[in-house]
């Protein structure tokens, strides 16, 4: 059986690449009947945060990308924290040591790196020259008596090569003399990730290894551990990675600032931090930025347009096909469709996975994204009406493809504003309503007779248009003298959808007590 897995480390929010190998992992074991193991790579106790894990499994879970085994699945082959499988990993050592393919090393941290400068200086590559090795126990007791903690260390070839058969790149083969002695375990006893790694892939059955390549020059020493532990290995396919945008260097969450200076980058960061600030969400550069899964779930994207634009990011179908349902992503998906090189991160594409997403997406569904931005600022009760509900479906309706992502509903706030509180941009305000002297003097007369149309029958979209038009022909002006100015005075803002689809949800009151509210400012 096909079994795949991803080992996140719990040091931090979930990366976008993170994710993207995640997925490729995900569709692979789908596709061909397997399944997907989700592992806790936590051996490093000093940089794992316990508070780390939880955000880590809910983006996984937002983004539907269900485990078979692993942290709340269980399963046959667990624990599946590497922290609570460390006796596995003395015992694999202990192989390995009792093999000659590993041994104790006693050497301190100021030893190895005065070999290495060693090296440096005479222009030659490290290889640690085993000095502090000890081939005995006697030799153990020697060292321990000078008051020497010892590790256990790989004892690689130094002749020869490594030939293996990747994927994704296809034949690969390292030179032996270019590996170093691993450490594999601690003199603390606790192991480290290349042993825990091909133990856990071996005892979990893991069938292909689907990576970064940055983990490409990791597989010589692991499959030297594994032929050494008398397994076979997985098989190995490294994936490109996601690259800066316009960029080959590898996309890091900690050079925020760099990519700043993109400027469809800071656009999507600005756009998220805009109804972050809306809402009330603390915010901060590590949880809270575009590399960073957890701020689109925030911001209100949908987690299926994220994955479909990270689909494309290294593997295409063909040269026009773009848009997958999951079934068809795991119908098609395939290893020998995924590139070698990197794949550039685009935010102007990913925001057009998301338009194309949100427009076809059901309104009652629109609406169920939307209403938890109005209720986290406070414009709605919580749980809202029916009646409060239908309100904000006929605002979604109207707003049409102007909604993006979820959170772009705080810029239709106006509309559940309290009348009286109603916030006016100042220079539209100034432009359309202050400044032109004709102004006050058209919104009283066209207030007037807003007052006299029936609220119902003649409040409606079309009608409200028809007589704004007669209006502007009996006073002699431009269409634009009054459409501009009622605009400001019943939403605050000079621009939006239609202003008369505005005034037909508001409703007559609203907008008789919002037109009054502009004329006392003025």
């Amino acid at each position: 059986m096909v079994r795949t897995r991803f080992a996140p480390s719990p040091t931090g929010y979930l990366h976008i690449g993170g994710v993207r190998t995640a997925m490729f992992n995900w569709l692979f074991a789908r596709q061909r009947g397997g399944q997907f193991i989700l592992r806790i790579d936590d051996t490093d106790q000093e940089r794992n945060l316990e508070e780390a894990l939880e955000p880590i499994l809910h983006g996984f879970r937002w983004l539907e990308l269900d485990w078979d085994e692993g942290p709340e699945e269980g399963g046959d082959h667990g624990p599946y924290f590497q922290s609570q499988r460390q006796d596995h990993y003395r015992a694999a050592a202990q192989v390995l040591l009792d093999n000659g393919l590993a041994y104790y090393d006693y050497a301190n941290t100021e030893e190895i790196g005065a070999e290495r400068e060693a090296a440096h200086k005479a222009g030659e590559r490290f290889i640690y020259s085993r000095s502090w090795m000890a081939t005995s126990p006697e030799e153990q007791a020697k060292f321990e008596a000078e008051g020497r903690q010892g590790v256990v260390r790989l004892k690689m070839p130094r002749e020869g090569v490594c030939r293996f058969t990747d994927l994704i790149r296809g034949e690969l083969e390292f030179e032996w003399a270019r590996e170093q002695d691993h450490v594999i375990e601690r003199a603390d006893g606790t192991c480290l990730y290349h042993l825990a790694n091909v133990v856990d892939d071996y005892e979990m059955r893991i069938s292909h290894v689907i990576r970064a390549e940055e983990h490409l020059s990791n597989t010589p020493r692991q499959i030297f551990i594994a032929q050494g532990l008398g397994y076979e290995p997985p098989a190995y396919a490294h994936l490109p990675y996601v690259s800066e945008p316009g960029s080959k260097n590898k996309l890091s969450k900690r050079k925020l600032d760099k990519y700043l200076k993109d400027p469809e980058f800071a656009k999507l960061n600005e756009h998220g931090q805009a109804i972050a600030d809306a809402i009330g969400l603390e915010t901060d550069a590590e949880s809270f930025n575009p590399v960073i899964v957890d701020f689109y779930e925030k911001v209100g994207y949908l987690p299926h347009a994220l994955l479909n634009y990270l689909l494309l990011l290294g593997w295409s179908l063909d040269d026009k096909t773009e848009f997958f349902t999951r079934e068809e992503m795991i119908e098609n998906f395939s290893l020998e469709r995924v590139n070698k090189a990197p794949a550039s991160f685009d935010p102007a594409k990913l925001m057009a996975f998301e338009e194309h997403y949100m427009q076809e997406l059901p309104l009652g569904e629109k609406v169920d994204m939307v209403l938890p931005y109005l209720e986290a600022t406070l414009l709605l009760t919580v749980p809202p009406s029916d009646e409060e509900r239908s309100y904000v479906e006929s605002v979604v309706r109207a707003a049409g493809d102007r909604i993006k992502v979820a959170g772009d509903i705080i810029e239709y706030a106006d509309f559940f504003t309290p009348d009286d509180q109603l916030l006016y941009d100042q220079r539209a305000f100034e432009k359309r309503l202050r400044k032109p002297a004709e102004a006050a003097g058209l919104l009283t007369e066209y207030r007037e007779r807003l007052a006299v149309l029936d609220a119902f029958d003649a409040f409606t979209a079309e009608s409200l248009e028809t007589d704004m038009r007669s209006f502007a022909e009996e006073k002699e002006i431009k269409i634009g003298q009054i459409i501009h100015a009622v605009r400001v005075a019943v939403t605050g803002k000079a621009v939006g959808f239609g202003l008369f689809e505005a005034m037909e949800i508001l409703g007559k009151e609203r907008c008789l007590a919002r037109i009054d509210r502009a004329l006392s400012l003025i």
